[in-house]
């Protein structure tokens, strides 16, 4: 039985990644040229994740190259991308009852893929290389299908399931431990300056279609239903749906996020 909401750590996960890697390839030869190109070749969680990242978002005007030298060197300049990087494997693993093992989000959850580049085109915004950031944002959305804009504050322990269609703006700030499904938005409402995206609290569950706009926010372990309209603030472990989204009960879970449970019959 998969253990759950394990604590992440760096010095586990590069291990495990190895020896799953090395399981596989001898369970499935065809793929062992794959899976030491893109794990068991490399001396490092950071060596390898920029080596696969950087070929999947390899381009004419870019080449994966030098995309992999901008993701080493924003990895070694900020130590807490990796970390949550990891955090971001281990809510993969202990969330999605069709993740059982570290090495699938990893090499093939395109959801995954977009929220760790996005890491990096983040980084660049902070450090006012917004050129960069925003060719990576539409490389991203070109390839994984998730818009992201690089100037959104996002912590650890997210999984983004799926992933296709999720869209997130300049100024949302999702915090840790949050989880979300596809076709999500998390947009703006008019077309004022300054914060108009929402804020998602910490443990918040938002299930597939919701479109959560303007500057709201979500409170810490709420719960927002499929297909979902949020157009008003949500108060803390409070669940809602509809459209527009109006308040239908309370998640059982004080983070629903980690239990992935999106019916509505609430307590």
């Amino acid at each position: 039985m998969q253990e759950r909401h394990l604590e992440p750590k760096l010095s586990d996960i590069w291990p495990m990644l190895r020896e799953e890697s090395r399981s596989a390839s001898m369970n499935e030869p065809m793929l062992a040229s794959f899976y030491h190109a893109s794990i068991l070749n490399h001396s490092s969680f950071r060596a390898a994740i920029s080596f696969h990242l950087a070929n999947k978002l390899d381009s004419q005007a870019v080449p994966s190259m030098l995309i992999r030298q901008v993701f080493e060197e924003a990895m070694l300049a900020d130590p807490a991308i990796e970390t949550a990087m990891v955090a971001d494997i281990f809510a993969y693993r202990d969330r999605d009852p069709a993740c059982d093992k570290y090495s699938m989000p990893f090499l093939y959850y395109k959801g995954f893929h977009a929220l760790q580049a996005y890491r990096i085109a983040h980084w660049l915004w902070r450090a006012e290389r917004e050129s960069l950031a925003l060719y990576l944002q539409n490389l991203i959305a070109e390839v994984f299908g998730v818009d992201i804009h690089p100037g959104a504050q996002i912590g650890q322990g997210i999984m983004i399931d799926h992933a296709n269609g999720v869209v997130v703006g300049e100024t949302a700030i999702i915090e840790d431990n949050v989880s979300m499904l596809h076709s999500v938005t998390l947009g703006g409402s008019g077309c004022g300056t300054g914060q108009r995206h929402p804020k998602i609290r910490q443990g918040v569950l938002i299930s597939a279609g919701a479109k959560i706009l303007g500057d709201i926010e979500v409170g810490e372990g709420a719960k927002v239903g499929a297909g979902s309209v949020v157009l008003e603030s949500v108060a803390a472990h409070t669940t809602v749906a509809g459209v527009p989204a109006k308040v239908v009960g309370r998640p059982k879970a004080a983070q629903p996020a980690l239990e992935m449970d999106h019916r509505l019959g609430d307590q």
